[in-house]
């Protein structure tokens, strides 16, 4: 992690992917799960970067995460993601787990203007938000 708070790994995708996929790029608020809101973390909503250098960053309810996105087509990959360690009240920890889970599982998108669901094999469908701007530490992105 930076010392700025944003997690911005220095590194490159190991599998040389670089996503070409400009409209996923920037910030997103992850805002339902299945149709149902998620609650807030401890710092707001959570939230997804797509750095279009393949790398992914953000904060999902309790802890920052980082790792590496691919789009092929409609297939959204994550390469492993992973997530500082700090412990949450439950229903924080109940946002993370569902945001974390649906990365690890990823799936296909389906984009609109500013939002895109990703729906896994399973059928779970995580709905995001497009978000202005990345946040300073300790913020969540504007509300928009």
């Amino acid at each position: 992690m930076r010392d700025d708070g944003h997690d911005r790994p220095t590194f490159a995708d190991p599998a040389g992917a670089v996503p070409d996929a400009p409209w996923l790029h920037g910030t997103w608020r992850v805002v339902r799960c299945d149709g149902a809101p998620l609650a807030d973390g401890l710092q707001g909503p959570p939230w997804l970067t797509f750095d279009g250098d393949g790398m992914v960053f953000g904060y999902a309810g309790v802890n920052r995460v980082r790792g590496t996105w691919r789009l092929d087509g409609t297939a959204l990959t994550f390469g492993p993601v992973v997530a500082t360690l700090m412990a949450g009240p439950p229903a924080a920890t109940a946002t993370e787990r569902t945001v974390l889970g649906v990365l690890q599982d990823s799936g296909h998108v389906t984009p609109e203007r500013d939002t895109f669901a990703l729906r896994t094999p399973g059928g779970r469908v995580l709905e995001l938000v497009r978000a202005p701007d990345v946040p300073a530490v300790g913020e969540s992105p504007a509300q928009g």
